[in-house]
């Protein structure tokens, strides 16, 4: 008997199906075999409900039932059937993986803390295209900056239109925590509009005793450039002194 027909007859084994030199062959293949013990384990409650059944009586003008199929021809559908939901179930766990890249491509355009996750020699822990671009954004994008006189926070916004609005890239320094901040596009009728939203440490950036100098993410809304007036960044409800404004940087 081949190791892929091993495999296969876990069920038939589980069911009692396998003549002796099959179950044999199975029993000396289960020990070096995790996978094959593991899905025994499954197949057993199966069995065992199943074995709990009893017959079902035919009503007396019922016709008479079919002679039961050979042990063989069970085994052998028992067979067919194990090797079809196995392969059922590789194309169900790669669907899942690639779901995962997918998800994991949507969440690279959302936030990323550039100036936080930086390594000791200076270098950044995620890769220039892993981090979705916010540093091309931000050299490439329409730039517009601000200084607040009374906080001394610092910051630049870079924008680039979109066909869905706009993709948005934000550098902010001498910012003291820890608060938890948004970055919102408020537009020409005063409405807020959420780009992005982030937590500062609480030795802040670009202060002194911070580890970095500058926090730099990106985010976007469904608002084109020409329909932002401003940009602003706020604390959040939740940030020590409730919701302030830190920052506003006119588009």
């Amino acid at each position: 008997m081949s190791a892929d027909m091993l495999h296969i007859d876990v069920g038939a084994y589980a069911l009692g199906l396998l003549e002796a030199p099959d179950r044999r062959a199975f029993e000396a293949h289960l020990p070096g075999c995790a996978a094959c013990r593991a899905e025994l384990g499954e197949l057993r409650g199966i069995a065992a409900t199943l074995d709990g059944i009893g017959p079902i009586a035919e009503p007396a003008d019922a016709p008479a039932a079919p002679p039961p199929p050979e042990p063989a021809v069970v085994s052998d559908l028992l067979r067919h059937r194990i090797r079809r939901e196995r392969r059922h179930r590789s194309t169900r766990a790669l669907a899942a993986a690639a779901a995962g890249i997918v998800l994991l491509g949507g969440a690279v355009g959302t936030g990323y803390t550039l100036g936080a996750d930086r390594t000791e020699g200076g270098g950044t822990a995620a890769s220039a295209e892993a981090d979705g671009g916010t540093a091309a954004l931000l050299r490439d994008g329409r730039r517009v900056s601000a200084t607040d006189a009374g906080s001394g926070v610092t910051g630049t916004v870079a924008m680039q239109d979109k066909a869905w609005g706009s993709r948005i890239a934000l550098e902010l320094s001498k910012v003291r925590g820890p608060l938890e901040c948004e970055l919102v596009a408020v537009d020409r009728a005063g409405r807020a509009h959420t780009v992005a939203g982030w937590a500062v440490p609480a030795a802040g950036y670009g202060l002194p005793g911070s580890a970095q100098p500058r926090l730099a993410l990106q985010g976007g809304t469904a608002l084109r450039p020409g329909e932002i007036s401003r940009f602003e960044v706020r604390t959040t409800g939740r940030a020590p002194g409730g919701a302030r404004t830190l920052l506003a940087v006119p588009s």
